[in-house]
């Protein structure tokens, strides 16, 4: 029975008796024209991942054309099979450009983004050429799977040679893999290359000066922007919601993108939350509270966390958990940020009671951030077994390894709270070679005790592995042994502040003012 042993072979039509193919579909444009049906449908109908196995049980040729075979591919594709419609690309004699292109947008949808490299790889191997699908196709890819900055240039290169017409899709990916490969330059100069800049591409290197750093660019590339739409200004928002330097910008930009008639959207109200955070100005936060209820964006799970982080990081701890206990959903990152607010206002048992509701809720799971805040509650308080039992459950509870940063969280409190030497033994017994934050760490807790020798030992370490950087180490090691008057010591710290070009850290502060920014 070949035809059963065929349709055996497929991986779906194993489970399904051989059924006939009813005789107005036994042409290869009838069949065409039913899968196509079947591909159009929304949701896709039951019958659909069945009609090929009817095909190859029937013993009807399932490739009869390429044009059936590709929307067969796409059928699968839309079912969710994956499997499915690998089998029939591979069962095509000669794939064709378009077979190639679904069948890798399919695997880059569902993250498989090597199996979707080797597609395009394959299509360019085959053919000698690739379409701006393609070509786009494998620029999303770079980014992706993080691929040096070669392949960009190499994919630059091949658009250069095949692409006659300007394409504002394939461009646009160009400039936005350039980008994100962190190789500006060249996306400035595919930017300033292009007959028609679009809103894509623009923004695209908009988020890269940023990210760079370079506002006033970000802002002349803005300003120059013949059109803007809401991701545009969504990207200034954010580029300047970051640091408290620029976090006054970034009101500006939200209300100009009202004014502009532009609705703000969750990412918009989150990146301006951010900035009030950072400016340490709850009122600016009602007000954009206040905006968020009108908008009807409040019940959005993300703005609800940006509103828990917002106010606990103000101070207002009491109002961060109103708005957490109406929450109608909770993930990981609201619970992460009522946790942290309440160790950062002080109220480590309020931190670690919460921490223990988290642990019991099925549908979420401690990250390493939430492990950071509740490590760092501990750390605040001197809550030392309260501060092991969590570090020692990441591991056993959570499958996280712990990170530099808890190692050094849990350094500072087994060095302030139990021993220095504890702490270094702590040290010694890490599974991966410390940093200059777990150095810096036990730096902090011998300052702490004035124990000499074992601050010589941290600051050797902190000084070796950041050598110009770390002011506040030199300061704190100069001051150990000044405590213990040992003045050579001090001498010698200094002149190697000198030599290196450290700089002692000014001290500053944030103080409110009558001219604090509003929002209307």
């Amino acid at each position: 029975m070949p035809e059963r042993n065929t349709a055996h072979s497929h991986p779906r039509a194993c489970s399904l008796p051989p059924c006939a193919v009813p005789r107005h579909l036994r042409t290869a444009g009838a069949l065409a024209a039913a899968v196509q049906r079947l591909i159009n449908a929304s949701p896709p109908r039951a019958e659909a991942q069945t009609l090929h196995a009817q095909l190859l049980a029937s013993g009807l040729p399932a490739a009869t054309t390429t044009d059936l075979s590709v929307k067969l591919l796409v059928l699968h594709l839309r079912c969710g099979s994956l499997h499915n419609a690998r089998a029939v690309f591979d069962g095509m004699p000669r794939p064709t450009h378009a077979a190639h292109g679904y069948l890798a947008a399919g695997y880059f949808r569902r993250g498989l983004h090597g199996e979707a490299l080797g597609i395009v790889r394959r299509l360019a191997r085959s053919t000698g050429r690739v379409d701006v699908f393609a070509l786009s196709m494998a620029l999303k890819l770079s980014t992706a799977l993080a691929l040096p900055g070669v392949f960009v240039r190499e994919v630059h290169a091949r658009v250069v040679r095949s692409v006659v017409e300007f394409d504002e899709i394939l461009f646009a990916a160009l400039v936005d893999a350039y980008v994100k490969n962190g190789t500006l330059g060249y996306a400035r100069r595919v930017h300033g290359a292009m007959p028609v800049r679009s809103v894509v591409c623009s923004t695209a290197l908009v988020v890269g000066c940023l990210n760079e750093g370079l506002y006033g660019d970000a802002e002349a590339i803005f300003e120059g922007m013949e059109e803007k739409d809401v991701v545009a200004y969504n990207a200034m928002v954010e580029g300047y919601s970051k640091t408290e330097e620029t976090a006054e910008g970034s009101l500006e930009v939200f209300k100009a993108m009202q004014r502009a008639g532009f609705r703000p959207t969750v990412s918009t109200f989150v990146s301006v939350l951010g900035a009030c955070s950072l400016l340490s100005s709850p009122e600016l936060g009602e007000q954009v509270h206040c905006q968020a209820i009108k908008s009807s964006l409040f019940s959005d799970i993300k703005v609800g966390s940006a509103l828990v982080d917002m106010y606990s990081k103000c101070g207002r701890v009491e109002d961060g958990r109103r708005i957490f206990d109406r929450m109608p959903e909770k993930n990981v990152v609201t619970w992460t940020s009522m946790v942290d607010g309440y160790g950062k206002n002080g109220l480590s048992d309020e931190a670690l009671e919460l921490f223990g509701e988290m642990r019991k809720q099925r549908d979420v799971r401690p990250n390493h951030a939430t492990f950071l805040s509740v490590l760092s509650a501990c750390a605040h308080a001197g809550l030392l077994s309260q501060g092991q039992e969590a570090f020692q459950s990441m591991e056993s509870e959570y499958a996280l390894r712990p990170r530099m940063e808890h190692y050094a969280c849990m350094v500072d409190l087994l060095g302030r709270f139990g021993s220095v030497r504890q702490a270094y033994d702590f040290i010694r017994g890490m599974p991966a070679t410390p940093n200059s934050d777990v150095w810096a760490a036990l730096l902090g807790a011998a300052t702490l005790h004035g124990d000499v020798d074992m601050a010589d030992v941290a600051a050797r370490e902190v000084f070796e592995l950041s050598r110009a950087g770390r002011p506040g180490a030199y300061m704190a090691f100069s001051n150990t042994l000044a405590a213990a008057g040992k003045w050579d010591g001090v001498h010698d710290v200094r002149e190697m502040m000198k030599q290196r070009g450290v700089l002692k850290d000014a001290a500053c502060s944030w103080v409110g003012s009558e001219n604090s920014p509003h929002l209307q």
